[in-house]
């Protein structure tokens, strides 16, 4: 398989050495000098692309790789608010992407689990709960997409809780927040790869559900996967499409 990798920083560096143990090729690598290369031509020697650029970069990137009638595998987040747009010009222009705000096999995980711990919780309701996320000072967009999701998940089967409100560094009282609403704290701190916590806490007890990433590795290895995964089909998925949690 030839790869486009579209943000070629740190990222991308080892999404290039995964691939290349896999057995891939990468035939193009955009970064913000060169970003005048990413062009449908030359993404045309490409068989697939994969974008861990920034969230300024990802709309463009992924209309460009439509242009060029290659899939794309989105791992940027911070561009959600045009997701339902994306979608539907990418099944009007028959195009094909996967995107997800975490490529980690242990994050997916963790995302089910999640699910089916906040439906549990429905029976608790002594039990409050919040969403904490610590990631490294490079981070640009808060609250992480890998903590929307998390929230999302909860807020879906979690009858008390219908909104999240996102808080970042402490940066605003949490006492006015009302009890639908839940708390996404994010914190950012030097050479953090990301991580993230569900906590229920009641007068007597906490339970607390956590994921720690160790490096970018988990991140990388899961984006090839997705790439690999995505091979010979066609329309728009998410990362929980790959596993079989049902």
């Amino acid at each position: 398989m030839k790869i486009a990798l579209l943000g070629y920083g740190k990222m991308g560096l080892i999404i290039e050495r995964y691939a290349l143990e896999r057995g891939h090729e990468v035939v193009l690598k955009i970064n913000l000098d060169n970003q005048a290369d990413l062009t449908p031509e030359n993404l045309s020697k490409a068989d697939i692309a994969i974008d861990f650029s920034a969230p300024a970069a990802a709309i463009t990137n992924i209309y460009t790789c439509f242009e060029a009638k290659i899939p794309v595998v989105v791992g940027t987040t911070g561009w959600y608010g045009e997701l339902q747009k994306v979608k539907n010009d990418c099944l009007d222009s028959n195009n094909t992407l996967l995107y997800g705000s975490n490529f980690s096999i242990g994050v997916n995980v963790f995302f089910h689990v999640n699910q089916v711990l906040a439906k549990l919780m429905n029976n608790f309701p002594a039990y409050d709960v919040q969403v904490e996320e610590i990631h490294h000072t490079q981070k640009l967009d808060s609250p992480s997409g890998t903590a929307m999701t998390i929230a999302e998940g909860i807020i879906d089967n979690l009858e008390r809780k219908e909104e999240w409100v996102n808080i970042l560094d402490g940066n605003a009282p949490t006492e006015n927040l009302k009890q639908e609403q839940l708390l996404i704290a994010s914190e950012r701190v030097d050479q953090v790869p990301g991580t993230h916590t569900v906590v229920y806490s009641s007068e007597v007890d906490e339970i607390e559900f956590k994921h720690t990433a160790h490096s970018r590795a988990g991140f990388a290895l899961g984006a090839v996967i997705a790439a690999e995964w995505l091979q010979d089909k066609h329309g728009f998925f998410n990362i929980a499409d790959i596993f079989n949690f049902k």
